[in-house]
């Protein structure tokens, strides 16, 4: 998710990019003008040619008898540039991409669907794959993936008095928060900023009320901003949490103040080195079970070519990459959750600690499934606004919800 988040805001953009033309550039990096070089593209750019995920893709390469080129950019000019090369016929053979980003990717007609390429997706957990299908095609295979859940501060709950294993649901969550500021201590911090990232952090609470993103101002969609709401209200909250990126919320939980964190995968290495004992539940649904928590992590794609005969080497190719002897390293490389349970499974007997994790991605939803495709931005949009306004206190939740499902509306039609 980490990587999700600041490409959302740019798919608008993008697909602008692409409708109004480009002719004047040319893509970098592409490699299907040979018949034995095939170009990979990644989100990955802090990984260099020495790298154990550099080896992994020139291992795949020499496996499938082709030489690979593989550029990695910034997450943020990633679909920009994809877009931009598919105008122009020279897209990469294999593309690794946001889950969000392939619903528009798809509708632009710059990808391949499974169906075409032979890719086998029998074993990945469903959840997972809906964040790559839209109109009843699939669009390529996850890489792996993370999500959130609440770290806790062993210490502080002690102090509060508060049994972790009572943390169940909405009710015994309060209950808890109730005892810590009690007990003169901070209760949960989150990320609820006005951007993607705010609605990240919200969706656990709002689908675990039971809500949908069709319907923004249902009474379980009130029940969950009322919550947050009221968290700021009494105290449980701090006022920070308006402006907090998952990062800046992270960083008042290391203080060893808070009680509670809602936080992702990607901040485990971090959480050990806190200097405190914490542990991690999921967040708890209103009436108890795993609330579903947005999943993040990239899926690997192909690309349409003008020459179709390259597609059986790039199946092969996404099939290394994501296959069940490879994916224990890639997934551990990238702090993320496997895509099928065999993998998972290994991951969890070689570091207990991600049982939890696998858990909550066992429960997690794809931001644009139920077949919401390149129309989850514009709902997202409307989602953290009404977010900021309740929290700000310049509405009411349900007057908040009101205006974001009618501004969700017309924006979707």
């Amino acid at each position: 998710m980490r990587s999700s988040l600041t490409r959302l805001s740019l798919i608008s953009l993008a697909a602008a990019v692409f409708a109004g033309g480009m002719a004047g550039c040319t893509a970098q990096g592409t490699g299907n003008d040979s018949p034995t070089n095939y170009a990979i593209w990644d989100p990955y750019p802090q990984f260099d040619a020495g790298s154990a995920w550099v080896a992994l893709l020139q291992k795949c390469g020499k496996d499938a008898g082709v030489t690979v080129t593989r550029t990695g950019y910034d997450t943020t000019d990633l679909t920009n540039k994809v877009l931009l090369a598919a105008q122009q016929a020279v897209a990469p053979d294999v593309l690794i991409v946001d889950n969000p980003v392939i619903s528009t990717l798809a509708e632009a007609g710059v990808l391949t669907a499974t169906s075409e390429t032979k890719i086998d997706t029998a074993a990945v957990e469903q959840n997972l794959l809906d964040a790559g299908q839209i109109g009843g095609k699939t669009y390529g295979v996850p890489i792996g993936a993370n999500t959130l859940a609440l770290y806790y501060n062993k210490k502080v709950l002690a102090a509060a008095g508060v049994d972790i294993a009572t943390v169940k649901d909405w009710a015994s969550l309060n209950a808890a928060l109730a005892k810590v500021k009690a007990a003169g201590k901070k209760g949960i911090t989150f990320s609820a900023i006005g951007t993607e990232e705010g609605s990240f952090q919200f969706l656990p609470w709002f689908w675990g009320s039971g809500a949908n993103l069709t319907q923004l101002d249902s009474p379980a969609a009130v029940s969950a901003l009322s919550l947050w709401t009221d968290w700021l209200k009494q105290g449980y909250a701090p006022n920070s949490v308006i402006q907090n990126t998952q990062t800046t919320s992270w960083q008042e939980f290391a203080t060893g103040e808070y009680a509670f964190a809602e936080n992702g995968t990607w901040q485990l290495a971090n959480a050990k080195k806190t200097g405190f004992e914490y542990g991690i539940i999921p967040v708890p649904a209103i009436n108890g079970g795993t609330a579903p928590a947005p999943t993040g992590g990239e899926f690997v794609s192909v690309p349409v070519q003008k020459d179709t005969a390259r597609y059986s080497v790039s199946q092969k190719l996404v099939s290394c990459i994501a296959s069940s002897e490879n994916s224990l390293a890639t997934t551990t490389t990238l702090s993320y959750i496997a895509p099928t349970k065999q993998v998972q499974a290994k991951q969890v007997t070689a570091n207990p600690e991600l049982k939890v994790w696998v858990d909550a991605v066992a429960a997690a939803k794809g931001r644009t499934g139920d077949n919401l495709g390149t129309k989850y931005p514009k709902i997202s949009q409307q989602l953290w606004t009404a977010v900021q306004a309740a929290l700000s206190g310049s509405q009411p939740p349900q007057a908040a919800l009101a205006a974001a499902q009618k501004a969700a509306a017309a924006a979707t039609k």
